[in-house]
Parts: structure tokens; sequence; C-alpha cells
């Protein structure tokens, strides 16, 4: 049972920031679907995306009143459960559909893969925190390689390249906060990146890197200048749309890019450049500067926390929110191919926001009882 004691040190402005994001995020959608039949009407995702984000808020303090170090004692069944999960997934969707990333409902699509990322961060943050002394050992090493791999390679069979890269990126980080000596890490970088180089023509073969996939990344290496519309067509409306937004942005619900809708995908994968075009580069730094201080402050937590298994959480949660929100933003600006990662907070996407509120909630558990309670 939680004291009230605890509630003092709880992370308002952590808090306040995931707010204001979720609240820019649905008037973003609500302007990128206006006048959208199917979208506002049929599937209203405005008023989804509201009550995601209440049922998440709530999910977030449940998450927070309860103890973290709870969470290591059933890392292994909510481990063993994703992995269920995702098979379960896999067979159904390869079965009916050839590939299926979602679980439909009868009210909601509900997205396993979005919660597998939570389950590796509390599955190798209790891994690690038991092995802190033994990580100049390669054997633990490879046993948290193959641990992440449990999970990742059911997402990579969806197929889901850019969540497969997120759980390893994952996996990575926690290896190198977990005190992994630096030549033993540049040792496993540069396998790994060899590994990638061998394994892509067998990737490709056995049709696990689908050909959109390599088409994004062509497209992205050699784009064709003369292609009009195909498979750059998104990217060439995206820089359109940042471009043209200029300081203040051409007004909320006033951007031609979004309202005559030749930005595609403007609620989800490309919300980045709707804010830029409507609201512009003050609009966009506003959500880059919130999505900093989010990133800072679960930092924060895994500086103060009481033991590792605390600040490895924390330390997985703020490269979750921080990774997938500069490979989107990287995504919209080309700086990077299209890989299909959404904002944190601020997309479109009831999986994803509720799995990403349960994060905060986790960092907030872990700030809250970062002191032992005065009696």
């Amino acid at each position: 049972m939680l004291r009230g004691s605890y509630w003092r040190y709880f992370d308002f402005w952590l808090m306040g920031a995931v707010i204001i994001l979720i609240i820019i995020g649905v008037t973003m959608i609500r302007s990128a679907v206006a006048g959208n039949y199917e979208l506002t009407v049929e599937t209203p995702i405005v008023d989804r995306q509201i009550i995601f984000g209440i049922i998440g808020l709530v999910i977030m303090l449940v998450t927070a009143a309860i103890d973290y170090r709870m969470w290591a004692s059933l890392s292994r069944v909510l481990y063993i459960g994703i992995i269920i999960a995702l098979v379960s997934l896999n067979l159904i969707g390869g079965a009916l559909f050839g590939s299926a990333r979602w679980f439909q409902t009868t009210l909601v699509f509900i997205q396993p893969s979005e919660f597998a990322k939570l389950v590796i961060i509390l599955a190798l943050a209790n891994f690690f925190a038991k092995r802190l002394g033994e990580m100049n050992n390669p054997r633990r090493t490879i046993e948290s390689f193959f641990l992440a791999m449990g999970i990742t390679v059911w997402v990579l069979l969806q197929p889901n390249l850019s969540t497969s890269i997120v759980l390893m990126v994952l996996w990575f980080v926690l290896l190198w906060m977990s005190g992994i000596p630096v030549k033993h890490l540049l040792i496993y970088v540069g396998v790994g990146l060899a590994t990638i180089v061998i394994s892509f023509p067998i990737l490709v073969e056995q049709g696990i890197l689908q050909e959109y996939q390599l088409r994004r990344i062509t497209n992205f290496i050699a784009p064709d200048p003369n292609a009009r519309f195909g498979d750059i067509y998104n990217i060439q409306q995206a820089l359109i749309s940042i471009g043209s937004g200029g300081w203040l942005g051409e007004g909320y619900g006033l951007g031609p890019q979004v309202q005559l809708r030749f930005l595609k995908v403007r609620w989800s994968d490309f919300i980045f450049s709707a804010i830029s075009h409507e609201l512009g580069f003050f609009g966009a730094i506003l959500v880059i500067a919130l999505v900093f201080f989010i990133v800072i402050r679960c930092l924060y937590a895994a500086r103060i926390a009481r033991d590792a298994y605390g600040s490895l959480l924390a330390y997985g949660v703020a490269t979750l929110i921080g990774f997938q929100a500069m490979v989107n933003i990287a995504v919209n600006l080309n700086l990077a191919p299209a890989t299909g990662l959404t904002l944190p907070f601020v997309s479109y996407g009831g999986s994803s926001l509720v799995a990403n509120m349960i994060a905060i909630g986790l960092v907030e558990s872990v700030i809250m009882r970062h002191k032992a309670l005065e009696l």
C-alpha cells in the first residue's frame, strides 16, 4: 500500500510536459483530419486519442503508485506473456492476412509490439541489475543479447523492422549503462555491424526485409530527382510542409498542405511536418523542447534512483522516448529513411500512447522512492 509521503516527490513537471504534448497532439490530429469523413465520423480518431490519453493518464498514476521494484519479480511472467502474444499474432496474422501487427477487438486495435518495448526494458533492467559486477564477462553480454532477441525476433517476423531496431537500441544502451568495459562495447559494435552486412541478403531472400522497406532505404540513399509521385512523395510533401511554415506557420487549420491533404499520414508519421506547417518554427521548437525536457527528467530519475534496477528502468524509458522522437523528426526532415515510428505522445495511436504513459509512470515511481521515508 502506498503511503501518502511518497507523493511529495512526484514529478509534476514531468507529468505536465507529457500532458502538454498530448494536448498538442490531439489539437493537431483534429486539424489533420478536418473534413475527412472516414476519420472523423466512421472512425473518430480525435475522440479515440482523447480517450486513450485519459486512460493513459490514469494508468500512469496507478503505475507510479506501485513500487517499481515489484516489476522485477514479474519481469519473467511479463516476458513470457509478451512472447506468447507476439507468437499468436504472427501465427494468426500469417494464416489470415500474410502479416499482422494488431489484435483487432470490438472497440480498439491492440499492438503488442508497443508493449514489448516496455517488457524488454523491465526484463533487461532486472537482468543487468543482478549482474553489475559481472559485465566484463562476455558470457553475460551473450545471455543479455539472447534475452533481447527472444522478443525481437518475433517483432521482426511480423515484419516490423523499425520496432525491432528500437528493441535492439534499448538492449545496447542498457548494456552500456550496466557498466560494460568500453573496449568490449566497441568490439560488439563492430561484430554487430559486420553481422548486419552479412545477413542483409539473407533477410531479403527470406522475405523478412520486405520490398517496400528496401525501396525506402534505396530512395533515401539515392532518390530519383525526376520522381513526382511514388515512394518519395511523402518525404517531398513533408519537406514542403516544413519549409512553407516559416517562423509562425500558416495558421492552425489553415495550412494548405494539411487541409488539402497533400501531406499524407499527417496525423501519425508526419504530424511533425503538420505542426511545422501550421504552427511554424516556434511550434516545432516547442514540441522538440518538451520531448527534450521529458528525456532530461528521465535521466534525472536515473541519476537519483535508490538502486541499479530503478536507474536502468529510467535510462531505458529515456532511450525509448528520445530515440523514437529523434528518428521520427529525422524522417520528417529527410535525414533518415522512413520507418513508421511515431512521435511520442503526439502522433495518433492508442497502444503507443498508453505504453508511453506506462513508461512515464515507471519513471515517476522511481523518483517517488528515491529517498527512504522519513518516519
